[in-house]
């Protein structure tokens, strides 16, 4: 996988993901074999969008392996607007050895991968969040002892990290559930995509509106905020739709008696999940927000570990040389 982008979990094949949350596992459990696996690389992290978990975890990631990092902030890039995503790309090809973008549009990650010839990683986008879900669902293996056959119930907006809640598990053989108000499903054409890898993995992909229905004999439960970044003028008409779907606890008492409660955080206590679920014993959603530098270091291993500026051909260095 040396060299390729992390756009999404979609653009892999089963065996590559579950490769990478082995490797995942492995990084944690001896961090110090890897500690100058990428020695004197650089990733570059580009933040359109603020983060805690994405900003610390790939910058603490790089550093155990030996690397640096290196954060642009929009005020010094403000992609499409003072500089192209295209002279972005080609300037930072040649400085670093890979990129971390979280921003809005998801075609801005494919952009930036189609001109740079190091490796894309997909910090968040509107559509996708895959190194959150990948966080996911090592929490979810580390907690089950297996991810076939898990029934992972999503509840909330069918947003980007549902997206890739159900993209990973139609990879791992997981059933995900999603449920939501009517009119806020995840996109038709990534309900298309894994329910048809789900079929080859065992796995499968519910949408319902029915929350009490995903909720019952779930392994996880899983929601995230209401409202996401750039959704702030719909909170209020989005906390009186969404209502009947908080995770409280006469909700969670559906799941089988020994459910995880996840989180991607950050939470609202009293908006999409009540205190008593996401602070009982059941909840691990810091052990699952550590698990975010353990993926993204297997991930950044992975994809970092060659060499990937396209040098001049022969010709064309000869021409130079002519010239």
């Amino acid at each position: 996988m040396h060299g390729k982008d992390f756009l999404s979990i979609k653009d892999f094949c089963p065996a590559e993901i579950q490769y990478l949350l082995t490797l995942g596992r492995q990084v944690k459990a001896h961090p110090v074999t890897y500690s100058e696996a990428l020695k004197r690389k650089t990733l570059a992290l580009i933040f359109e969008k603020p983060s805690l978990r994405t900003r610390v975890s790939f910058d603490v990631g790089i550093q155990q392996l030996g690397g640096f990092s290196l954060y642009l902030s929009p005020a010094e890039i403000n992609l499409g607007k003072r500089e192209s995503v295209h002279d972005v790309a080609k300037n930072l090809e040649r400085m670093v050895q890979g990129i971390m973008i979280r921003t809005f549009a998801h075609e801005i990650v494919e952009e930036m991968a189609e001109h740079a010839s190091v490796p894309i990683i997909n910090g968040l986008t509107d559509y996708s969040h895959p190194c959150q879900a990948m966080a996911d669902y090592l929490t979810m293996w580390e907690a089950k002892g297996h991810l076939d056959g898990l029934k992972v119930a999503f509840i909330g907006d069918g947003n980007n990290v549902a997206h890739s809640l159900m993209f990973a598990g139609a990879q791992v053989g997981a059933h995900v559930w999603v449920a939501t108000p009517q009119g806020f499903e995840p996109k038709a054409e990534a309900i298309r995509w894994a329910t048809k890898r789900s079929r080859e993995t065992g796995g499968s992909c519910t949408v319902t509106n029915d929350v009490r229905e995903a909720v019952l004999g779930a392994d996880v439960v899983y929601t995230d905020v209401w409202a996401s970044m750039g959704q702030e003028s719909e909170k209020d008409q989005r906390a009186s739709i969404f209502a009947p779907y908080q995770v409280n606890k006469s909700l969670f008492r559906h799941a089988k008696k020994d459910a995880i409660f996840l989180h991607c955080l950050p939470a609202h206590r009293g908006e999409e999940v009540t205190a008593d679920v996401i602070d009982s014993p059941q909840s691990l959603v810091f052990q699952q927000a550590e698990n975010r530098l353990h993926a993204q270091k297997a991930i950044m291993l992975e994809l970092m570990k060659g060499d990937f500026v396209k040098l001049p051909g022969l010709e064309e260095l000869r021409e130079i040389a002519h010239v």
